[in-house]
């Protein structure tokens, strides 16, 4: 008995030996290999990491000190947020992924007027529309609450992320395998299923990853809705029952579902590697749809952006008489500093995803990856929790420093959706054309700037459009962060909504949505090139 514990005992200390030898190794080779773009991601990854590595710290601490809790409602809202993930799964990202192949190879009337349609939900916040269809219910005597109006509304007002990135994929690749197979008599569903649906899952997975990461991050629509959810159990815990303790173990668990998607995105892609040497011609034609199968599709094309916006428009229509109440000239200034929030917000993070991205491109060392990787995870720390986090990390009081705090948060929370555009871009670049680059002479700048980058021109429009329009819809951050009298639009729908005041936050919404719409418009042009 004695000999098997030192032989165990033996085999134990071999095992840690070698991961030591291993890590000491990476270490040096890390060191060895640092270049300029190197040293960049990493300090990119420090400043990303910092408030997440300072919840941890809180999170660690209230499990060593046997203060961990998911208070009295944490298995519900935990159960309620699975369910309404896994369903607004199925719904959003079915939705997405038909409507991006219908919009992309199917050819029928008004089709493009319909995919700038699909942008729509995207810049109607989620929280807006379910406080207008509860105020029509309330008018039509119909209650408007409970778990599946949930998943109707998330899945609609989330699906763009899905579409964006699989209309961009459908649109661009493949196009000449399925040209192919219509030569051999395929239809548009044999295509779509063989050809397009398997080429484009990188794609699919990031949008569906992103759309789940927005859903559990919800709270305005959960709350009116009256679901149990994560997100509502962290609010309530920390801000209304004053119980930081249960906040913060929810959040770990929060944590803990996001990093498991991040994972599940990263493990699918990976194993679904499909380069395209050949992208589409502007020879390629799509599949054309006659009688019912173009109204069909037109149902499925329309009928999300028009419950996204006819909702909210025909309650505009209803309560016109009280338009003037929220026309201001503070609205103006409104206006101006949220679009100025999101583009600064935009370029930040488009920047860091580019550094990143590249970094891990270019280096393959294990260390490196496991420094840079969380940094990628910022969706997954609630605004709020994220905001009292960096509010705990500087309690300055300093105008600039506030700014800097909010633009810091909006960073930390929609990396990784400009990330995420990026890697699903990179895993359509064989690793082949980075060789013969370098094997002609190139250097790593001239990969990334003659080959990298213009092949990245879709991903990275698409990127920063998610993130302008994240940004400006942002509200617990925004509402925690900014310096006194400094509201944007969003909170102040946020304000006037918990006032009631519903016909005053309809003109601020309306921005928000014209602004998205706007620059949602400028993808148009870069997905209908076919090249």
């Amino acid at each position: 008995m004695i000999v098997v514990d030192l032989v165990i005992e033996k085999k134990h200390n071999k095992e840690i030996f070698n991961i030591r030898k291993i890590f000491i190794k990476q270490t040096k080779n890390l060191i060895s290999d640092l270049k300029p773009l190197n040293i960049a991601s990493l300090i990119v990854a420090f400043t990303l990491i910092i408030p997440i590595f300072n919840f941890l710290i809180e999170g660690i601490d209230s499990i060593l000190g046997g203060n961990f809790s998911l208070g009295i409602s944490g298995r519900k809202e935990i159960l309620g947020t699975l369910k309404l993930l896994l369903l607004t799964s199925f719904l959003g990202g079915g939705l997405g992924t038909l409507n991006g192949w219908l919009l992309s190879n199917c050819e029928f009337r008004l089709r493009k007027t319909l995919r700038i349609f699909q942008l729509i939900p995207l810049a109607t916040p989620a929280y807006l529309l379910t406080a207008v269809l509860q105020d029509l219910g309330s008018i039509l005597g119909y209650q408007i609450s409970g778990f599946w109006w949930g998943v109707l509304i998330l899945s609609i007002t989330t699906y763009p992320y899905v579409f964006l990135l699989a209309n961009e994929s459908f649109n661009k690749f493949g196009v000449n395998q399925i040209n192919a197979s219509r030569g051999l008599g395929v239809g548009p569903w044999g295509s779509f299923f063989k050809i397009a649906l398997p080429m484009a899952f990188p794609a699919l997975i990031t949008g569906i990853s992103l759309m789940c990461m927005e859903v559990m991050n919800d709270l305005g629509t959960v709350e009116l809705l009256n679901i149990p959810s994560i997100s509502k159990g962290i609010t309530e815990n920390w801000i209304i029952e004053g119980n930081p303790k249960s906040a913060i173990g929810l959040s770990l668990v929060a944590l803990i579902i996001v990093f498991t998607l991040i994972l599940f995105e990263k493990f699918s892609r990976r194993k679904t590697k499909r380069w395209s040497e050949n992208p589409a011609s502007l020879s390629s034609l799509g599949f054309k749809l006659k009688g019912n199968s173009s109204y069909i599709a037109y149902l499925f094309t329309s009928l999300p952006p028009l419950f996204a916006i006819g909702i909210p428009f025909s309650w505009f229509l209803l309560n016109i008489d009280q338009l003037k109440k929220g026309f201001t000239t503070e609205l103006i200034s409104l206006t101006l500093r949220t679009i100025s929030l999101g583009i600064i917000a935009a370029l930040v993070a488009l920047i860091f995803s580019l550094i990143l991205t590249l970094s891990n491109r270019q280096n393959k060392n294990l260390l490196m990856r496991l420094i840079t990787f969380p940094a990628g995870i910022g969706y997954a720390i609630p605004g709020t929790v994220l905001a009292i986090s960096l509010i705990s990390i500087s309690n300055s009081k300093f105008y600039f420093i506030a700014i800097f705090l909010l633009i810091w948060g909006y960073v930390v929370r929609f990396l990784t959706i400009s990330k995420g555009s990026l890697d699903s871009g990179f895993e359509r670049i064989s690793p082949t054309l980075d060789e013969a680059a370098k094997g002609l002479g190139s250097n790593w700048f001239g990969v990334i700037k003659k080959i990298h980058i213009p092949l990245l021109k879709g991903p990275i429009f698409v990127g920063s459009l998610l993130v302008f329009v994240d940004t400006i819809k942002e509200l617990p951050i925004t509402f925690i962060l900014r310096p006194f009298d400094f509201d944007t639009l969003s909170v102040r729908i946020y304000q006037y909504a918990g006032d009631e005041r519903m016909a005053e936050a309809l003109l601020p919404a309306f921005f928000i949505t014209v602004l998205g719409l706007i620059a949602s418009s400028t993808l148009i042009p870069s997905l209908e090139k076919k090249n």
